[in-house]
């Protein structure tokens, strides 16, 4: 049977990478840290934030909230402070969703 490398995937990412994979920047997503308690990056002594995969999970769906669907952000915290699960759920299914579609689409693309 041949190797298979596994895909290593990293425990804490930088807030540049952050940024690059929401393509704001980095003031942003600072900005969004100071807003929403629920994103806790941990610091290092420099003061250089470090986000799990939790982080940009949160940070995902806020940016699903404020700007895909247009929520101010004080929409965003009552939202997410009322109903964080609901929320969560919907927006995963959502993803699960477009991520579906996607893969139709590339299959069609294919035909």
């Amino acid at each position: 049977m041949p190797y298979k490398e596994k895909k290593v995937e990293k425990l804490y990412y930088a807030i540049g990478e952050v940024a690059r994979m929401f393509h704001v920047n980095t003031s942003l997503i600072r900005f969004w840290e100071k807003e929403f308690d629920i994103i806790k990056p941990r610091k290092n002594k420099k003061g250089n934030r470090f986000f799990t995969k939790q982080d940009i999970n949160n940070l995902h769906l806020i940016y699903h909230l404020v700007k895909e669907k247009g929520m101010t952000l004080n929409g965003a915290k009552k939202k997410l402070k009322e109903n964080k699960d609901d929320t969560t759920n919907n927006f995963e299914i959502i993803k699960s969703l477009t991520e579906i579609k996607n893969l139709l689409l590339e299959i069609k693309e294919n035909l």
